[in-house]
């Protein structure tokens, strides 16, 4: 089961991501022979002066894949930051919710705030670990997604597998293409999350073992 934290004085969760950055950086120097601060001081001292000029010098002098490099490059010129420890991601996030829901899409926060809810009642270990644009849920791994799709409408993505689609739930097309998240269900107004909505967040709760 990945690592978790406490939710302390924040309404969400660490993303799973932050444990795996951390984990990656305390590895960095047995993989490559330099740590992160290693990098950081060459990236600065021979590195070129642009960033994306910066991650192919990576790339093409050290052999480095494009995530890595892509990552160590941004670091060096002090972005990507927000995922390397909790603290700094819970703010973050907090930000994103806020981003999110601004103008005309303030009207779908209700909705969010009501799935969450509905969620961490029916749940006790739920994560709810928001990103840019959308909402995702965690057990072990990714069971459900809120993302807000037009200024109308959230869409309630849940990860099902190859589970027949009836009801109100939709099929993505999610499993054809091994997306983890393959059914919907479209909501414009809060009172639409009732027990279908419960029935299917607690099947992917269980499907997710």
């Amino acid at each position: 089961m990945p690592a978790t934290s406490k939710r302390s004085a924040s309404k969400f969760d660490v993303h799973p991501s932050v444990f795996m950055l951390q984990k990656w950086i305390s590895e960095l120097k047995n993989k490559t022979g330099k740590s992160l601060d290693d990098w950081m001081k060459l990236c600065k001292k021979e590195g070129p002066a642009d960033a994306t000029k910066r991650m192919n010098w990576l790339k093409t002098e050290f052999d480095m894949g494009t995530n890595t490099a892509w990552w160590l490059a941004e670091r060096s010129f002090g972005r990507a930051t927000e995922h390397e420890n909790p603290e700094a991601y819970l703010k973050e996030a907090a930000q994103f919710i806020e981003d999110m829901y601004a103008g005309k899409r303030s009207a779908l926060r209700p909705i969010q705030d009501r799935i969450i809810q509905t969620a961490r009642r029916l749940f006790k270990d739920i994560r709810v670990c928001p990103c840019k644009t959308m909402v995702p849920l965690f057990r072990n791994h990714l069971i459900a997604q809120i993302k807000p799709s037009t200024l109308t409408r959230i869409d309630l993505g849940f990860a099902l597998g190859p589970t027949k689609a009836s009801g109100r739930l939709l099929d993505t097309g999610g499993y054809a293409k091994k997306d983890r998240i393959t059914h919907r269900i479209p909501i414009t107004k809060a009172e639409e999350i009732d027990a279908e909505i419960e029935k299917w967040l607690k099947k992917a709760y269980e499907m997710d073992k």
